[in-house]
């Protein structure tokens, strides 16, 4: 009943007055009021908190335009795989936990298309983009790409093959300059100082989620899964 309550909530998101009051908030801001409908209990292994976290990033690299394209379908493959198994059985796989117990059961955790994979990669992703505006808050005088290579050395390159490293190291390159990308991503009306502010709360709501996510995942052994 309280899952049924809660979608019901997301979607109730949709109409016309909820966007109404919504209207010209930056994307940061509008992941952080889905990730508060979520009790703080709850939010730790949630399977939509995290597909939420998920589809925010998506909009930042749509901003940042098709140059992470190799980055954008990854994460957008891996929330389809979520959300595949989601939909098998909305009350049950609300929680991340009973995803991952499934195929550890199973002994699918480790395949290439298992969903366990993919909550990795997911939660590494939303590191990426944590870590991207942190850097880019503590490095002001830094170019947007020098950030984007120094979060992605940071964050994903431990875990990417030589091609997958090597795809990035490209597409850092094209990147657009840092004052565009921070316009991009402040709302309507929005000054740099109230963007920093939305961030600074979503990176403190966020942390919770990504914690007890890995600490699922170094549980059954799965956090340091590198591409194949």
């Amino acid at each position: 009943m309280e899952q049924s309550k809660r979608n019901a909530g997301l979607e109730m998101r949709k109409g016309e007055g909820e966007e109404d009051g919504r209207r010209g908030w930056s994307d940061v801001r509008l992941a952080m009021e889905e990730l508060s409908l979520f009790k703080p209990e709850e939010k730790k292994v949630s399977t939509l908190a995290l597909l939420g976290a998920s589809n925010l990033i998506l909009h930042v690299l749509d901003k940042i335009g098709p140059t992470l394209l190799v980055l954008r379908q990854d994460i957008q493959q891996n929330i389809e795989r979520v959300e595949e198994m989601y939909m098998l059985n909305p009350n049950l796989y609300s929680s991340l936990v009973e995803m991952v117990k499934k195929e550890v059961c199973e002994g699918s955790s480790r395949n290439k298309h298992s969903c366990s994979r993919a909550i990795l990669w997911l939660a590494r992703s939303i590191t990426f983009s944590v870590t991207l505006f942190q850097k880019l808050d503590k490095n002001p005088e830094s170019s947007l790409a020098q950030v984007v290579e120094e979060t992605y050395n940071d964050t994903l390159k431990p875990w990417h093959g030589w091609v997958a490293s090597a795809a990035y190291k490209v597409a850092i390159m094209l990147v657009p300059e840092r004052e565009i990308f921070i316009r991009l991503l402040m709302g309507q009306g929005q000054d740099y100082d109230g963007l920093k502010q939305d961030i600074k709360i979503y990176v403190s709501v966020i942390h919770p989620l990504l914690d007890e996510t890995y600490a699922l995942l170094r549980t059954h052994k799965l956090d340091t899964l590198k591409s194949s």
